[in-house]
């Protein structure tokens, strides 16, 4: 039988037809647990000597359905009760519901794919899947590196290695735990993202990769879903890693780069003392057109200005909603955060942009504000600050920081307008810059 099903799939109906009348009971019953004849060629594990096998791919590639069946592939016999190459198998991902929800019970995850006679058992109270054959996994959270110091294993499946906010210390222990067997090995799937221990990873001499985007997988995904995201996302930095699956390199010179605001990232900021929402607003109402930036940041006022410390808390950028629709973004971006200021910049839209504001709540608290230099010179002193420590990112800020990447002192490299950006330079002039610089004047010390 033909390891490629795309012969069939181009075939007329009736070649098709032939090939499914000529097998036996059997092999019908067989044929939609045979993954090496329905697999895409980046979810079919490379030839050769290797320990870590990493598939790297854009969202929907068909990553999990690749490492469910590599471990299947790994436990499972000739027979439903023979051995398999792997006898202990380590599940990891970021949290321990990720293993249950996605790798274990998930649409693609390995129940899903696994034939009924061959099916392995949950026992929750134990966060283990028994194999009718004796094969064992057991699921771990990345959270907890210090679980995989003990257990021992011959095989592993590594989910979203990009994302764990503890990859280095979990991986390292999972290296420990591959200790079993003539040949320990390791599938890794995920969604390349710059900084942490995938860039090591990727670098060991024992690691092969495979890599497909999102649109490899289009004849599993909704038609609806490729069109909205490759419309809105095609061109820019965070469609090429999330739908093309590609590992981007910094730009030459940016003021920003990924590890830099990796090693920014927190959790959850501490009480602020001023909240402030900065916007950039659009001149266009096209859909097409350039976004209307909105970020919401917030500052702790402990010690003079220089030693205060700021938390960029919200990426809510919007666009092609014309002015009334960013207006509402903004102002609801006021009441959420409970900002004590919204701040715009008005080189374009002079008047108009607070009466738009205005006309979505008479009340909000408003400044406006001028550009007299260019973007990036506005932009430089702010990553100053990045370069202090002194700003950190809440959570996830992936639009945002993707067009910070592209900064650079002779401009902006991305396409469009670097929307974002103008809005955190903004943000942090008012809660940073703009104090410090009123509390070193002579006159202001006086006082």
């Amino acid at each position: 039988m033909r390891s490629d099903a795309g012969w069939i799939s181009c075939a007329d109906a009736t070649i098709r037809a032939e090939f499914l009348d000529s097998l036996g009971e059997a092999e019908l019953l067989a044929l939609p647990y045979l993954f090496d004849f329905w697999a895409l060629p980046h979810q079919l594990p490379p030839k050769g000597a290797w320990r870590t096998w990493v598939i790297l791919g854009g969202r929907g590639a068909g990553k999990t359905r690749a490492g469910a069946e590599w471990v299947r592939g790994q436990v499972e016999g000739a027979m439903p009760l023979d051995p398999g190459r792997g006898k202990r198998v380590a599940l990891v991902g970021e949290t321990y519901d990720q293993v249950r929800d996605v790798m274990i019970f998930g649409d693609s995850g390995i129940l899903a794919c696994s034939p009924p006679d061959r099916r392995p058992k949950w026992k929750a109270g134990e966060r283990k899947l028994i194999w009718p054959n004796g094969a064992e996994a057991v699921a771990f959270s990345a959270h907890e590196p210090e679980a995989l110091r003990g257990p021992q294993f011959d095989t592993a499946w590594v989910d979203e290695l990009a994302k764990w906010r503890k990859g280095e210390d979990a991986w390292d222990m999972l290296q420990f735990a591959l200790r079993l067997g003539d040949d320990p090995r390791v599938c890794v799937t995920t969604t390349p993202r710059r900084g942490g221990v995938l860039g090591r990873v990727l670098g060991a001499p024992s690691t092969v990769r495979t890599h497909a985007p999102t649109e490899a997988n289009r004849g599993h995904l909704a038609a609806s879903f490729l069109e909205e995201v490759r419309a809105r996302y095609a061109g820019t930095r965070l469609g090429r890693q999330e739908l093309d699956g590609e590992m981007l390199e910094d730009v030459d010179g940016a003021l920003w780069t990924h590890d830099m605001l990796e090693n920014a990232r927190v959790a959850k900021a501490p009480e602020l003392d001023r909240i402030v929402v900065a916007v950039d607003p659009s001149v266009s109402g096209h859909a097409t057109g350039d976004a209307c930036g909105i970020v919401v940041a917030g500052v702790v006022m402990d010690g003079p200005p220089q030693m205060w410390r700021a938390y960029v808390l919200a990426d809510a950028t919007v666009q092609g909603t014309g002015p009334a629709g960013w207006a509402r973004a903004a102002v609801a971006a006021v009441r959420d955060y409970g900002a004590d200021r919204l701040v715009a910049e008005v080189n374009q839209g002079g008047k108009l942009v607070e009466e738009v504001l205005r006309q979505v709540d008479p009340l909000v608290p408003y400044r406006a504000v001028h550009a007299s230099r260019g973007k990036s010179a506005r932009a430089e002193p702010v990553a100053a600050l990045y370069e202090q420590g002194r700003v950190r990112h809440v959570g996830d800020l992936a639009g945002l920081e993707d067009q910070m990447c592209l900064m650079t002192p002779e401009g902006f490299s991305g396409q469009g307008s670097p929307d974002r950006v103008d809005a955190l330079v903004w943000a942090m002039h008012e809660l940073m810059i703009a104090p410090a610089a009123r509390f070193s004047s002579p006159r202001i010390r006086s006082l």
